[in-house]
């Protein structure tokens, strides 16, 4: 399996940089942190979208 992997432009390629890493593979999103790439975590990209929308309105801000 062929996975591209992508981050931000905004992360560092220090050492020690962890940063999380997305990719699309057979019509899914596929996300893992660089510092423990063996953990991959499966979504759609209607379902990362709607967390996205919802970190973007502060739908998270509150949680303890």
């Amino acid at each position: 399996m062929d996975i591209q992997w992508r981050k931000s432009s905004k992360s560092s390629n220090a050492a020690g940089s962890d940063c999380l890493e997305l990719a699309e593979h057979d019509g899914e999103i596929l996300m893992r942190e660089s510092d423990n790439p063996d953990v991959i975590i499966h979504t759609t990209p209607a379902k990362l979208r709607a967390f996205l929308d919802g970190a973007k309105e502060g739908e998270f801000d509150n949680l303890a």
